[in-house]
C-alpha cells in the first residue's frame, strides 16, 4: 500500500491454546488517525505490544516507514520513528515538565543519558522542547514538576515527549483513560492536530473520541479483525453493534 506508513500483515501470536492475535492485518496511512476498538480481552494490548516491538509475534510481517520490522526490539523501532504512549504514563515526576521533554529530547539524539545535566544547559535543546510544549497546549507549564500535573496534563507531556522523537507515527494506547469530559474534549482536539504531523493509531475505549477523530476504524474481537472501515460504516456494521457496540442489528 503506497500511502501507508505501517502495514501489519497477517500476525498471529498465541500464549498456549489462546489466540490472542489471528491473521491481524491492518495499514496506518499518511495523515490519518485509525482507531482499534474492541471489547476488553480482545487482545487490543497484545496487537500493541507487537507493533511497538515489546513482543515477537509467531507468525506474520510488521513494516513501517517502507521496512520490515518484525525482529526489531523496542528501541530500533522507536529510532526510526515509532513512537508510543501508554495506557499508564511514563512521565518521570521528580522532574519538570521542561526537564522531561529536554530528557527525551537527549536520548532522541542519541547522547548518552549520564550527560543528562550539560544537556539541559542547551539553549537549543531547550527552545526545542518549548515548542513541543507548547504544540501539546503545555505552555506556560515548563517550570511544574511533573508530579502535580493534573491527569490530563501529564497525557500532554507524554504526547509532547513522544513528539521530541520526530515521530513518522503515533501508537497511543487508550489516552483518554481516567479523563473526565472536559480533559477528553482537550485531548481530542490535540490529537487532531496531531495527525497533520504524523498519523496516529489509536487504540481507545472512549467511543465519542473515536467517532469524533477516526478516518478508519478496526474492530477486534477474540484476537480477530471483525470489520475495517469508516466511522459510518463501521456503525452500520450489523456484526459490530452486535459483538461491541451493544445494538441489536
Amino acid at each position: 500500500m503506497p500511502d501507508a506508513i505501517l502495514e501489519i500483515r497477517s500476525l498471529h501470536k498465541s500464549f498456549g491454546a489462546l489466540k490472542a492475535t489471528d491473521a491481524v492485518s491492518l495499514s496506518l496511512r499518511k495523515g490519518e488517525i485509525h482507531a482499534l476498538i474492541g471489547p476488553n480481552g480482545a487482545g487490543k494490548s497484545t496487537l500493541i505490544k507487537q507493533i511497538s516491538g515489546e513482543i515477537r509475534p509467531d507468525q506474520g510481517q510488521i513494516l513501517f516507514a517502507g521496512r520490515e520490522i518484525t525482529a526489531m526490539d523496542t528501541a530500533a523501532r522507536a529510532r526510526l520513528g515509532l513512537a508510543r504512549s501508554f495506557q499508564v504514563s511514563s512521565v518521570l515526576p521528580e522532574f519538570t515538565v521542561l526537564q522531561n521533554v529536554m530528557l527525551a529530547l537527549t536520548g532522541a539524539s542519541g547522547r548518552v543519558m549520564r550527560f543528562w545535566r550539560p544537556a539541559l544547559q542547551d539553549r537549543a535543546l531547550t527552545l526545542s522542547a518549548r515548542e513541543h510544549l507548547q504544540t501539546a497546549g503545555l505552555a506556560g507549564r515548563e517550570a511544574l514538576p511533573a508530579a502535580i500535573l493534573s491527569h490530563g496534563e501529564r497525557r500532554k507531556l507524554e504526547i509532547a515527549m513522544a513528539l521530541a522523537m520526530q515521530p513518522k507515527a503515533f501508537l497511543l494506547d487508550e489516552p483518554m483513560a481516567g479523563m473526565g469530559p472536559e480533559g477528553a474534549k482537550q485531548l481530542t482536539h490535540l490529537l487532531n492536530r496531531l495527525r497533520h504531523q504524523a498519523p496516529i493509531l489509536l487504540v481507545e475505549h472512549d467511543m465519542d473520541a473515536v467517532f469524533a477523530l477516526a478516518d478508519r476504524i478496526s474492530v477486534l474481537v477474540y484476537g480477530r479483525i471483525i470489520a475495517t472501515g469508516s466511522v459510518a460504516e463501521i456503525r452500520a456494521n450489523p456484526e459490530v453493534r452486535r459483538s461491541y457496540l451493544g445494538e441489536e442489528a
